[in-house]
């Protein structure tokens, strides 16, 4: 068996045989009609569109909602397309883990094209301008992750790059925005086409991160005569060029080594490529059954019946409850609590975790008892019934090989939101008293436990990258495991980090935690065994 058009066509039988659900619709013919009339580009060619975002589209081809394939594209890692899709006539296999122990294998043939965004490729780059001018096109999408749109450094200045952009305007730029922007303008340029610009990255108001970046490009770009003057209104006219917000919620971990051995074993070679940019891609994907995406519905030049697979369309204060909802109660702080205690106690993958009373207890706590009083109720998704799926079937699935190590990457990037805006709901409550607070502190007092790199049985371990580390660990540096501290030795080291309001959300002191997070951080010291007793104590 072959990953090629050629071989799911000859080999149908064998491929179904074997248990693989194969492209349902003509793929030559969308192929053909996508080329001359393309709606839906996508920049991102990575695990979760092809786990998510094609294979809906593919759902509705085989329904005949949808006439045109999706055009994948990437900007950053030319080799996932050149190495990865092509070889492949643009197919991959997404294999769904589901909880109950039950594998889908899918062969997601809704991609009709790949292309490289690549300014230095003429023949490429003429491709893209092809796209982006035709009437058709409705909208882009995007998941290239949140620092994908950023035109700054970390020290708050335009990045080299930016700034190279900014002087050569929009014919040959070499950032990824900015030959994102150059697109925009040759779409401006052939007679203002409508079009929205959809981000799906997983970050708070996506929607506007793409918009400011396209809207820092055009602003330079006129002031400096490199764009005709009426670029920057058209990119600012939202019945031109939307910029809707989204929620994206699906788990798709990296290609795991034990889904490419069943795949294997079915008689498929699907061995992962990694690029020269160090980029980890196969031409099959994994990840979990469940799946939500939230858009705001703000699509100037109309959009396919996307809801027909399952995608929620609403208005953007709909949107941003939503993404609330699961950020700061029902999903990421649960992910978080077991992320720092599953490297504490040794654990690798976050399923087995679910097995474990004590976290169990710990993450059932912060979610329905701490969270839910003041959770973000969207209406169009049930909070509590998402919390349930979320600890009986998404995170307990053992299919899903994600670990605690992975989800405790830059934990100081998450706690504020994650835990902050729950705390900082229960000081605006009267009928509310952040006191009542147990789980949530302790998770920050495990945060400081899990900074001194040492685990329940006093084995080191690395902590997972965060860009704060070195910064945040010094505080923690003069304290010994097994040694019994008072909470007033603690608060003295730990007092300035814990009133940090950029890592906690809020002055742990003025809202009278800190006391609370030094007191459970002396439990966590007391020696071997220490978290896993303090943790049942909870």
């Amino acid at each position: 068996m072959i990953l090629n058009q050629k071989d799911i066509t000859l080999n149908k039988a064998e491929w179904e045989a074997k248990g693989y659900h194969l492209p349902a619709f003509d793929r030559e013919a969308m192929i053909a009609y996508t080329k001359e009339h393309p709606v839906w580009v996508h920049f991102g060619a990575g695990n979760i569109f092809r786990a998510f975002q094609a294979a809906a589209a593919q759902r509705l081809l085989e329904k005949g909602v949808m006439k045109a394939g999706i055009i994948a594209v990437d900007g950053y890692d030319y080799e996932i397309v050149t190495k990865n899709y092509r070889p492949h006539d643009n197919l991959s296999v997404a294999v769904t883990l589901k909880a109950n122990g039950t594998i889908e294998k899918n062969v997601i043939g809704s991609i009709a094209e790949s292309c490289v965004l690549d300014s230095d490729n003429e023949a490429e780059y003429r491709r893209m301008k092809e796209i982006f001018t035709s009437p058709s096109l409705q909208f882009a999408s995007f998941t290239i992750t949140e620092k994908g749109y950023s035109v700054k450094g970390t020290d708050g200045n335009y990045t080299k790059a930016t700034l190279d952009d900014f002087l050569a305007g929009p014919e040959k730029p070499h950032s990824y925005i900015g030959k994102v922007a150059s697109l925009l303008y040759a779409r401006y340029k052939a007679g203002e086409l409508p079009v929205a610009m959809v981000s799906m990255d997983n970050c708070s108001h996506n929607g506007d991160k793409l918009h400011d970046a396209m809207s820092t490009f055009a602003k330079a770009w006129t002031e400096n005569g490199k764009a005709e003057a009426g670029f920057k209104t058209y990119v600012e006219n939202p019945a031109k060029v939307s910029f809707p917000w989204t929620m994206i919620d699906k788990i798709t971990p990296r290609p795991d080594a034990s889904v490419q051995k069943m795949l294997e074993k079915d008689g498929l070679d699907l061995t992962p490529v990694v690029t020269s940019k160090n980029t980890y891609v196969a031409p099959f994907v994994n990840a979990e059954e469940s799946e939500y995406l939230v858009i705001e519905d703000q699509f100037p030049n109309g959009r396919p019946d996307l809801d027909k697979a399952g995608i929620i369309f609403t208005d953007k204060e709909t949107v941003d409850k939503v993404e609330k909802m699961k950020v700061c109660t029902c999903l990421n702080p649960l992910h978080t609590a077991l992320a720092v205690f599953g490297c504490l106690l040794g654990y690798t993958k976050i399923s087995d975790e679910m097995k474990d009373n004590d976290l169990v207890n710990l993450v059932e706590r912060i979610g329905y008892k701490e969270g839910l009083p003041v959770v973000v109720d969207p209406g169009i998704l049930d909070p509590k019934h998402f919390i349930d799926v979320v600890i009986n079937v998404r995170v307990p699935n053992p299919f899903m090989p994600d670990t605690p190590q992975r989800i405790a990457t830059d934990t100081s990037q998450k706690l504020a939101i994650r835990f902050g805006e729950t705390i900082k709901a229960y000081m605006g409550r009267n009928d509310l008293n952040v006191m009542d607070l147990k789980c949530i502190p302790f998770v920050f007092a495990g945060w400081l436990r899990y900074l001194m790199a040492l685990d329940d049985n006093g084995n080191p371990f690395t902590p997972s990258p965060d860009p704060l580390l070195e910064e945040v660990t010094p505080y923690v540096r003069k304290f010994e495991l097994g040694k019994n501290y008072t909470a007033e030795e603690i608060k003295k080291e730990v007092l300035p980090l814990l009133k940090n309001p950029v890592i906690f959300g809020t002055d742990l002191e003025e809202c009278g935690l800190a006391d609370r997070v030094a007191e459970d951080f002396a439990k966590l010291l007391k020696g071997k065994g220490a978290v896993r007793k303090a943790l049942q104590e909870i």
